[in-house]
């Protein structure tokens, strides 16, 4: 009795003994795989495939095929040659078995390619991402202005963005600001990386009437 399988994108026609290479399958040697695939076994024709048929193999070695060469070469403008080599990963396999029928039911392990198994390792993994994504932690809340801090704001230039860093830094009132020398404005030019604003708006000189009320 023959049938015919697909596996790999390709059709075989087998049987029992016949030895074939088929695209890498996620396999080791010694394994038997089951084919469910069945597109014709004996004189059934399936529609497209035959319910219940298989086809079982055992998995002599996984090997690779014969080495091809792709030779490229451009002539326009800027001239370039390139040669690649490539050789198929494949399974090489005994057909032990064919089952006209009850091969949903005899357990053996389906015959699934190298490249199907890494997709469903993805989309396994994708569900654990997103629990993971929920159990992180959150982000740190934003800094806020402690009780008799002055809105810093006032000064010229400054948002929301450069008052949460001064309030960062301990800068909360007006009189702090006014009381600096040249190296602390130096150092919060620096630290800050505020490259001479203090200077340039007068912040120094804004925060002392601002501090007067």
């Amino acid at each position: 009795m023959f049938a015919v399988l697909k596996t790999g994108g390709k059709q075989y026609k087998v049987q029992a003994g016949d030895v074939l290479r088929v695209e890498k399958l996620a396999a080791d040697a010694g394994e038997t795989v089951q084919f469910n695939e069945i597109l014709m076994v004996g004189a059934t024709v399936g529609a497209p495939t035959v319910e219940g048929a298989g086809v079982q193999a055992e998995v002599i070695d996984q090997i690779k095929g014969e080495k091809v060469i792709h030779f490229v070469k451009r002539r326009r403008k800027h001239s370039s040659k390139r040669t690649k080599g490539h050789r198929q990963q494949l399974t090489l396999l005994r057909v032990t078995d064919i089952l006209e029928k009850g091969a949903d039911k005899s357990g053996v392990k389906a015959a699934i390619g190298a490249g199907s198994v890494s997709g469903a390792a993805v989309a396994a993994a994708a569900p654990a991402k997103k629990a993971e994504k929920k159990a992180a932690p959150k982000k740190a809340a934003k800094a806020e202005a402690p009780a008799g801090a002055d809105d810093l704001k006032k000064l010229s230039g400054v948002g929301p963005a450069l008052e949460k860093k001064l309030l960062e830094n301990g800068v909360t009132t007006f009189a702090q600001i006014a009381a600096w020398g040249e190296a602390d404005i130096a150092e919060f030019d620096e630290k800050l990386s505020f490259k001479g604003r203090i200077e340039r708006e007068g912040w120094v000189e804004q925060a002392k009437e601002l501090a007067k009320g």
